[in-house]
């Protein structure tokens, strides 16, 4: 090597060791590369930091929605079958048979002792409350058609069904003639035809009412509830290996 040769090495030598620091770190990552924790707080969009307007809650909300609806569907269905209760109670007093009684200065008697007034009572009772518990469904059926029926409001027709039914056999008895026979038969002449009190014999004439409404909300949902499609299955074969179309080179 010559002695010109010898000086442009050192020269360059010397170049290289007055390089600054920032030309060697130009094949750094640059600041967008690096995770968003990275960065400081003050560098991020507005409203997406911690605790900013856009932030996402935390705790489970769906969960109290729903139970919140769905106790609101049930408190609707029962506050609306106490009101048709009451219209039931007096539909049953003015068209169940009454029973009719006599008394002489001794007892009470029955005018009609084969008579099946109190058996009329009875099913005149489960008659109308069949009619009201398809009211009742179809009603719910309607109002809930968006939600699609469900357990709720099955539920809420079961336990308004026999509230209502319940409501209805106490208005319709109070409606009645007093239930004090002998009171009554004191107020009456001798010998003068009066009436008992309207009163259910058999207990289970109050299941009418929910189990007529819980048919109508499930034929209703059979019929008119769209049922969900089934999502079709896409058949994927293996893999074809892609021919070069050519002949590989010995």
């Amino acid at each position: 090597m010559t002695a010109p040769d010898a000086a442009d090495a050192a020269n360059t030598a010397d170049t290289a060791d007055t390089v600054p620091s920032d030309a060697a770190s130009s094949d750094a990552l640059p600041s967008d590369a690096l995770p968003s924790d990275a960065l400081p707080s003050d560098a991020l969009p507005s409203g997406t930091g911690p605790g900013g307007p856009d932030a996402l809650p935390t705790g489970p909300v769906r969960a109290p929605v729903e139970l919140r609806a769905n106790l609101v569907i049930i408190c609707a269905l029962l506050v609306g079958s106490a009101v048709l209760g009451v219209l039931m109670g007096a539909v049953w007093h003015w068209l169940a048979p009454k029973v009719p009684l006599y008394a002489d200065t001794s007892a009470v008697y029955l005018k009609d002792p084969e008579g099946e007034q109190a058996i009329g009572a009875d099913g005149t009772f489960a008659l109308i409350g069949l009619g009201f518990g398809l009211v009742a469904g179809a009603l719910a059926y309607w109002r809930t058609r968006a939600r699609q029926g469900g357990v709720t409001v099955a539920v809420g027709l079961a336990l308004g069904g026999l509230l209502g039914a319940y409501i209805a056999a106490k208005v319709g008895t109070a409606l009645g003639p007093t239930g004090d026979v002998v009171a009554a038969a004191r107020a009456v002449p001798t010998g003068q035809t009066f009436y008992g009190p309207l009163k259910l014999t058999a207990q289970g004439v109050l299941t009418a009412w929910p189990i007529a409404a819980l048919a109508v909300l499930m034929g209703l949902t059979a019929l008119f509830t769209p049922k969900p499609q089934p999502q079709p299955m896409h058949w994927q074969g293996p893999p074809r290996t892609p021919s070069t179309g050519g002949h590989e080179a010995p």
